[in-house]
């Protein structure tokens, strides 16, 4: 029981330390021009691309076959569009939110979700030994940091308090607790289990890349800073993944 608590503890801890300082770090940003907003969200896209293209996916393939990995895409994308939907209706007769700040909900949605197969590889590795559990849990603090950046700017620019952006942001990273804690209970789970929740979490992010991030960079600017961004975002998260 004891070490189940500890597992738990250490998930919320290290899944809410990295995102809450790149929460501080993107609400403190002063720049809110529209070239840089633009940049921001180009920098988190390929973030988030670089994270599925080389974290989730080749770690969902190499212990599943394709189909169920395209099962689990096709339900994170689902999911997204749905939680999609909803924020719209939600703030569709709010003046004072605009799509920057649905932008930013999206992106804490979709981390959140991420953010459960990163709790079970914590989880699982500690099950493993306790040096591994705690190494995966530091890597996964260090690249959340952008991550939090990423979704702390557009929610501030949108109009949201700094102290409501810091707590969403912090909220977003209780959920690898929670999948740390499932790792934990279930050391032994099913290999198709664990693969469907890495493919569900590339194919959130998969949606949020192409129906969120890229659309409102655009509209914000039109110009070579987004694909600097972009691609800036792409080779730091190939740095994260492989620290």
């Amino acid at each position: 029981m004891v070490d189940i608590l500890k597992t738990f503890l250490v998930g919320i801890f290290f899944g809410t330390f990295g995102t809450t300082i790149g929460g501080i770090i993107g609400v403190n940003l002063k720049s809110t021009s529209n070239k840089f907003l633009g940049f921001i969200l180009s920098f988190a896209a390929g973030l988030m691309m670089s994270i599925i293209c080389f974290d989730l996916l080749p770690e969902a393939m190499e212990i599943s076959k394709l189909s169920v990995i395209i099962i689990g895409v096709i339900l994170g994308i689902f999911t997204m569009i749905i939680c999609d939907t909803i924020v719209k209706e939600k703030f569709s007769g709010r003046k004072n939110i605009n799509n920057l700040l649905k932008t930013g909900i999206i992106i804490s949605i979709g981390l959140a979700l991420h953010n459960i197969p990163e709790g079970l590889a914590i989880g699982t590795g500690f099950q493993a030994s306790i040096n591994l559990g705690l190494s995966l849990a530091i890597v996964i603090a260090i690249h959340d940091i952008p991550e939090g950046i990423s979704m702390a700017v557009p929610m501030k620019n949108g109009g949201m308090s700094k102290g409501k952006v810091i707590f969403l942001v912090i909220m977003s990273g209780l959920s690898t607790g929670i999948g740390a804690l499932v790792g934990h209970l279930v050391g032994g789970i099913s290999k198709s289990i664990i693969a469907v929740s890495l493919s569900f979490a590339a194919g959130a992010m998969l949606y949020i890349v192409a129906g969120e991030l890229t659309p409102e960079a655009n509209n914000m600017y039109k110009g070579r800073m987004n694909a600097l961004g972009n691609i800036l975002g792409f080779i730091l998260g190939i740095i994260a993944i492989n620290l």
